[in-house]
Formats: C-alpha cells, sequence, structure tokens
C-alpha cells in the first residue's frame, strides 16, 4: 500500500511527471519541506492519483497534496 512504501520505492512508483515535479521541487523550497515530508506530500498525491483511476500523478495530484499540507499547518 503507498501507507507502507519506503522513500525509494515511491521514488519509483509515485514519481510526477515534469510539471508536477516543478511543483513539487518550488513548495519543498517554499515550505522548508524535510525528506520527510516530501515523502508525505508524494504519498498522498500517489493515493489522489489511484483515487482518480490515473496511471501516474500528475501536476494536479501534486496541488491537492499539497492543499493538504499548508492547511495542516494552518491548524
Amino acid at each position: 500500500t503507498n501507507a507502507e512504501a519506503d522513500g525509494d520505492l515511491l521514488d519509483t512508483v509515485a514519481t510526477p511527471d515534469e510539471a508536477g515535479r516543478k511543483l513539487l521541487a518550488q513548495a519543498a523550497e517554499a515550505m522548508r519541506l524535510s525528506a520527510r515530508g516530501y515523502h508525505r506530500v508524494l504519498r498522498v498525491a500517489r493515493t489522489i492519483a489511484d483515487l482518480a483511476g490515473a496511471e501516474g500523478v500528475g501536476r494536479v495530484h501534486v496541488a491537492e497534496a499539497l492543499s493538504y499540507r499548508r492547511r495542516a499547518a494552518v491548524n
């Protein structure tokens, strides 16, 4: 499952498309994400893509995962 995937496996199965990678890189810098935080975003993005029936992780999935991250940081 996505919850049980380690960082290396996530990098393989949850790698976003080019637009998603750019967004995640920008967000990681702006939000000062640790490696753990980065992988959490990837894990959530992969789950969102799975629920949407998408084969790969796209920018829209990364953006939604990041929106939950920001909301959690505010609360």
